[in-house]
């Protein structure tokens, strides 16, 4: 059974490829700011996190689900597509892009708790048949220490690890020192729900343990 992962994440890799899955990995080809404006637009209101991650997840998903098989003949598995955002007091904080908004958000965070959101798509594609669809969202709250200083904020900063994540930080890299608390699945954190995805799978009538296909190194 093989697995597509639609994103080049490389922190969805390595989330997969410690579960014991090597997937194959394709970008999606997804506009989405214009995706979401144009929903909103429609239906005049403001999309909540939670229908925001689904939202670009499904359409990530669908868009790699839709190639997949020109891009690699005879492909018969599951297409994983995700989207997470960080939510703070009703604010959301998606990737900070610069240094200095790096600082601020973390001047702003710590002492806190927010809650990540996690969108999730699964496909099953296989030759000669129609792809179906599965999707769900999970969060977890994340929980900053109150003590991060300025100094250990600017060398977080400086190592630009966090300009390009959601919300500015990681847990499982460099940022984790920094949060002292994760309620809920802690890979939704990391960038995808494992056990939501296992979920989603077997609703799709496929074995999670038939995914596994990475040996140890």
């Amino acid at each position: 059974m093989q697995v597509c992962l639609a994103s080049t994440s490389p922190a969805r890799l390595m989330l997969l490829r410690q579960a014991g899955i090597e997937p194959i990995a394709i970008a999606p080809d997804v506009d989405e700011e214009a995706e979401i404006a144009a929903i909103e637009r429609a239906e005049e209101r403001t999309l909540p996190p939670h229908e925001h991650v689904l939202v670009l997840a499904r359409r990530k998903a669908a868009d790699v689900a839709a190639r997949v098989s020109a891009l690699h003949p005879g492909f018969d598995g599951v297409v994983v597509g995700g989207d997470s955002m960080f939510e703070l007091d009703g604010e959301i904080l998606g990737k900070p892009y610069t240094p200095d908004a790096a600082t601020a958000r973390w001047h702003g965070m710590r002492g806190r708790t927010g809650v990540l959101h996690s969108g999730h798509s699964v496909f099953r594609v296989a030759p000669g048949a129609a792809p179906v669809e599965a999707h769900g969202v999970a969060e977890a709250s994340v929980s900053f220490a109150a003590d991060v200083d300025d100094d250990e904020i600017a060398a977080y900063v400086a190592t630009g690890e966090p300009l390009l994540v959601a919300g500015a930080f990681t847990v499982d890299s460099l940022g984790g020192a920094f949060i002292e608390r994760v309620e809920g699945d802690p890979s939704t954190v990391v960038g995808m729900s494992l056990s939501t995805i296992r979920r989603l799978v077997r609703e799709l009538g496929v074995s999670w343990t038939s995914l596994w296909n990475r040996t140890a190194s």
